[in-house]
């Protein structure tokens, strides 16, 4: 609930916030970043895949990891900005991933999404599955009218996702995204920035409309959430 307050004549709104949470699906459970996802956190942020799209520090070290989990990302709620979720497979408590999203208005209901696949784990719609069960407790539980997804232009795995999802391409913000690329020396840990254009992405409530169904009809996986 949005809360507004007169000051001198005029509203002020209060921040809002997601609640800590934890949703789980057949396969995953999605929870808070703990410390003992640091290790696999950093190797997954070390990956190239994840350095060329991600715009998180390079190399990828022990204090950023501790500095995400201890302080970045319960920020990220605490603020009214998003959330950030560690992804973890269900049996086995194994970092698959992360979800996260920001650039959230309240006024609007409405929020970005971003996710990130470890290398092991891509090739088995876990990205996916998860950005399903964060829009379905956004949809259903949050009140939340709208999800963007904002993918660079050559990550077509990225792309899969939101087409998978269903979402709808809205057009292309040209130029408008930092990637990283390979130096030269690159096989000495060498990357360099490079420009690029980044397609936009929407889903409301009424494009996720069947498509649990249709991912599991097709066998990708089950279509179960909960979330507490």
């Amino acid at each position: 609930m949005l809360c507004f307050y007169p000051v001198f004549g005029m509203e002020l709104r209060m921040t809002t916030t997601f609640p800590s949470i934890s949703i789980s699906t057949d396969r995953l459970v999605m929870r808070p970043f703990e410390m003992a996802d640091i290790p696999a956190h950093i190797e997954m942020m070390n990956d190239e895949a994840v350095t060329a799209w991600m715009d998180g520090p390079t190399p990828y070290t022990q204090v950023d990891a501790e500095r995400w989990v201890r302080r970045i990302a319960p920020a990220e709620r605490t603020a009214g900005h998003g959330i950030a979720l560690a992804v973890t497979e269900f049996l086995t408590q194994r970092l698959v991933g992360s979800v996260r999203l920001l650039n959230t208005d309240w006024r609007t209901r409405s929020t970005e999404v971003r996710y990130i696949t470890a290398p092991w784990a891509r090739g088995e719609g876990y990205a996916t599955e998860s950005v399903l069960a964060i829009a379905e407790w956004l949809f259903r539980d949050q009140g939340f009218e709208r999800i963007e997804l904002r993918t660079p232009a050559d990550n077509t795995a990225s792309q899969q996702v939101a087409q998978k999802l269903g979402c709808i391409s809205e057009g292309v913000l040209r130029n408008a995204r930092i990637a990283r690329t390979r130096t030269e020396n690159g096989t000495d840990g060498g990357w360099t920035d490079i420009r690029t254009d980044l397609i936009v992405w929407g889903l409301l409530p009424e494009d996720l409309e069947g498509v649990a169904e249709q991912l599991a009809d097709a066998g990708e996986y089950g279509t179960y959430n909960n979330w507490k």
